[in-house]
């Protein structure tokens, strides 16, 4: 009686390594074949200090607005930290966090939301991509006449907070 088992166990493995060998497996889609790049922002000149200045203090007017407690961080378009600011009470944690949101922002011209998008769907490769990566809404990247001049990111609130605030400030680069 234990042979017929055994052969019927093995006989049924060979059946499901046969069946599985046969099967041919599937590739996931990695974002299709679109006609153009995603994403393709041109560089343009870095954003300067004194502007960098004006969009941290149009973004901490925001924040103050509804009484929100923001780190803003403005980057170049390389992602390279040009002016920060931690408003009073702002929570330290989301320091580094406003910082890297830029520059996810900026290195990867596109808003961080697409990668919370992504993470949120399952794409768990986002995390492969870069070590300091934020896939949170809050970074923005700054276009000024068609070109990539930088990015901004904000941090302390939930993402929709921080996205708010450092919308205020993108969206009045043209």
């Amino acid at each position: 009686m234990q042979n017929l088992i055994q052969i019927a166990y093995a006989a049924c493995l060979a059946a499901a390594a046969a069946a599985t060998a046969q099967t041919p497996v599937s590739q996931p889609p990695a974002g299709g074949t679109p006609d153009k790049m995603p994403f393709e922002i041109p560089y343009g000149a870095a954003i300067g200090l004194d502007s960098a200045k004006r969009l941290l203090a149009i973004a901490e007017t925001e924040a103050k607005k509804h009484d929100w407690k923001m780190n803003i961080a403005v980057v170049d378009m390389h992602g390279d930290l040009l002016a920060f600011e931690r408003m009073d009470g702002a929570q330290f944690a989301s320091i580094a966090i406003s910082q890297n949101k830029a520059r996810t922002s900026a290195r990867f011209r596109r808003e961080t939301r697409v990668f919370y998008n992504q993470f949120e769907t399952g794409h768990g490769y986002v995390q492969t991509l870069d070590a300091q990566l934020v896939a949170s809404p809050g970074g923005f990247p700054l276009v000024e006449g068609g070109k990539l001049v930088g990015a901004i990111g904000c941090s302390g609130g939930t993402g929709d907070q921080d996205a708010a605030v450092c919308k205020a400030a993108a969206d009045t680069i043209k």
